[in-house]
């Protein structure tokens, strides 16, 4: 069905040793995952970030990101480029498996590679890849994950304080139970995620997401953070709101809240990237301004 030289042509793509894909298949971590979970002993469970995205959280991890695998400490999987091995006790986390795919593997010592059906990928639940990608992962990635969990209502704040108690003594558990506490299920977006995380580890009080305030009008606005003790908000300006229409609601939002006794501040996608110290001053400004004190 098909040769070596084939294989080494642009209609197949090598994804690991011995494990190749159609060129016309996306490139994405659900691929990456696959090619991984080929080479793995049966008991090994795809983890944290790639667990999350294998559930549903695209923005966990992309196709060139390490797959995250957890696994007893009976096997022996070294971590390796584009593998990242954790090792744990043989009691093994509970797992949702997903349908099963056609994938192709070659065989070492022949010309042809073995098609057939591949069963369901083991992962982690969602409540354990929130406490994996938790611990392993630096915080602005990780909360943004547990926010999407949370959102999603893949997990809840009872299940992530069950898996956080049940975790504690390993090691990032107290970073885990960390990140719980500073996740929120409010968060629209990755960046308004790491935009709340920067401005809280930078020493602001922690701002809620998408909290309600009521007009006297009776029209309810969601800010991305706001304080409410001191009425300062904070609006993240993503790409898309420079469409015009979407200019035109800003602004409308902005003038109600204003006109509400808010005061306002936005943050754009490329301060947040280069000119967040600014950002913190600002904002810092902007509450102390209100009567906050540190």
């Amino acid at each position: 069905m098909v040769t070596r030289h084939q294989l080494r042509g642009s209609s197949w793509v090598r994804l690991r040793h011995d494990v190749y894909a159609d060129a016309r298949l996306e490139r994405n971590h659900e691929l990456a995952c696959r090619a991984a979970a080929l080479r793995l002993p049966p008991e090994a469970l795809i983890a944290g970030p790639s667990s999350a995205y294998l559930h549903g959280i695209e923005h966990a991890a992309g196709f060139d990101d390490d797959v995250h695998v957890l696994v007893p400490r009976t096997a022996r999987v070294d971590s390796q480029r584009g593998l990242r091995v954790h090792v744990v006790g043989a009691d093994a986390a509970p797992t949702r498996p997903a349908g099963p795919r056609a994938v192709s593997r070659s065989t070492p010592g022949t010309a042809l590679p073995e098609v057939r059906s591949e069963p369901a990928i083991r992962r982690t639940d969602p409540s354990s890849a929130a406490w994996e990608a938790a611990a392993w992962l630096d915080p602005l990635r990780s909360v943004a994950i547990v926010d999407s969990l949370l959102a999603t209502g893949l997990t809840t704040r009872a299940s992530l304080a069950t898996v956080g108690t049940a975790n504690a003594e390993r090691p990032g558990g107290r970073r885990a139970c960390w990140v719980f506490d500073l996740a929120d299920s409010g968060a629209q977006s990755p960046p308004e995620s790491q935009l709340r995380v920067r401005l809280v580890l930078g020493g602001l009080p922690r701002p809620v997401a998408q909290h309600p305030i009521r007009l006297s009008g009776g029209l309810v606005l969601h800010p991305d953070l706001a304080w409410p003790e001191f009425r300062v908000a904070v609006e993240y300006d993503g790409r898309w709101h420079a469409d015009p229409e979407q200019l035109h609601r800003d602004r409308r939002r902005l003038n109600l809240l204003v006109g509400a006794g808010w005061l306002v501040l936005h943050v754009t996608s490329r301060r947040l990237k280069n000119d967040f110290p600014a950002v913190l001053s600002e904002v810092r400004s902007a509450l102390i301004s209100r009567g906050w004190r540190r």
